[in-house]
């Protein structure tokens, strides 16, 4: 196996706490005490520590990878770690060296005193992402969404695997570090003085590798559920309107936030009251009286009844406006639009078909008269 660059760079040993001479059982012990107090589930935040103690026990655990770690270490650079040994000084065949570009800003670094942390010069695949947003839908009654509520959704998310704890890996073991690339998380690609480095395809960046999947999770760490989320609702929600509900959407990767929930709200039609934003709509017969003589008539709002003024001669359909009677939201509130509509009896009493032979009799000339006598509009030429 190459020398791995980390292992001139990195005390293994210093890592797990023991001695150059611990025993395969002291390095062993000395693993599982480390990862279970800075494992990412229990110790948020540690990742790049449980990454690292990972990669000390994938060296230091297998007797054939410490035995080459210990002689790298003793030997140093010449023991072939930039490239292997056998090559000549040229580069060619038998070169002790095959430097890349940051091999050489390593060691000009060293020449001034200059001490880099390796933090620094790895570069960091996956980084926290945050979670999808997901979306879910209310139906409200009319009441409701004008006053405002409390209410629950019914939402299909992931959660964290109630197995694993969202580790991904079978309880009672651990990830360990990807023995393709090191635990690093990048692979390497040497061309010339030049080094490509890409996010390792087994690991997909992350540097650990679970060998024994959660059964439940199958390796994700998340599980789909169908849960009840609570949304408050404001008062004056409009029909068609996305309520956010911040960070109850889908769980974030790699220790990022969760996404948003977004509630699309359906509000039930009402038996008397239409809305137009927030202003109420309302349609209310008076009779031929009211319209032609003019009444005080009393119609319903939201919380009460209030009293409307019908002017004489109000034709039917005219629309009168109730400031401040319609839907508040915040500190505003809209108008209740009423729209009156004469009705029309469809059966009379003889009482009734008298007193309306008189009023035809004394009605003068029917308002379709001006329309009898007009001359026709000439069609254009």
């Amino acid at each position: 196996m190459a020398a791995q660059r980390d292992w001139f760079e990195t005390d293994y040993y210093k890592v797990l706490g023991v001695s150059s001479g611990a025993t395969e059982k002291e390095i062993t012990r000395a693993y599982r005490k480390l990862a279970k107090q800075y494992h990412p589930d229990s110790n948020p935040g540690s990742e790049d520590k449980f990454k690292a103690i990972a990669t000390a026990y994938d060296v230091l655990g297998d007797a054939g990878k410490r035995k080459e770690y210990d002689e790298v270490r003793r030997l140093g650079p010449l023991a072939g770690g930039f490239g292997g040994a056998g090559r000549g000084a040229g580069g060619g065949e038998g070169s002790g060296f095959n430097f890349r570009i940051d091999d050489l800003g390593d060691i000009f670094g060293n020449l001034f005193g200059q001490s880099k942390n390796r933090a620094q010069k790895t570069t960091t695949w996956t980084s926290a992402r945050r979670g999808q947003d997901s979306e879910a839908e209310l139906h409200l009654p009319f009441n409701e969404a004008i006053h405002g509520a409390v209410a629950s959704v019914n939402v299909v998310s992931g959660v964290r695997c109630h197995t694993c704890a969202g580790s991904g890996s079978r309880p009672g073991t651990l990830p360990v570090a990807c023995p393709r690339c090191g635990g690093t998380g990048t692979l390497n690609d040497n061309q010339g003085l030049f080094s490509l480095a890409s996010p390792c395809p087994d690991c997909h960046g992350s540097g650990l590798k679970i060998t024994d999947p959660c059964p439940t999770c199958h390796g994700s760490g998340v599980e789909r559920h169908q849960h009840k989320v609570k949304v408050r609702i404001p008062a004056g929600v409009e029909d068609g309107q996305r309520i956010r509900v911040k960070g109850r959407g889908e769980p974030g990767e790699n220790g990022g936030p969760p996404g948003d929930l977004y509630v699309v709200v359906h509000v039930d039609t009402h038996s008397l009251f239409g809305r137009r934003g927030k202003n109420l709509t309302l349609r209310v017969p008076v009779t031929f009286a009211e319209a032609a003589l003019g009444a005080n008539i009393t119609v319903p709002a939201l919380d009460e009844q209030v009293t409307l003024r019908i002017p004489p001669g109000t034709p039917s359909g005219k629309t009168f406006r109730v400031k401040g009677r319609g839907v508040k939201s915040g500190a505003t509130a809209g108008d209740l639009l009423v729209t009156v509509e004469v009705a029309v009896p469809t059966e009379l009493s003889d009482e009734q078909r008298s007193a309306i032979d008189a009023l035809a009799k004394a009605g003068g000339q029917s308002p379709r008269a001006t329309l009898l006598t007009e001359e026709p509009a000439r069609a254009e030429q």
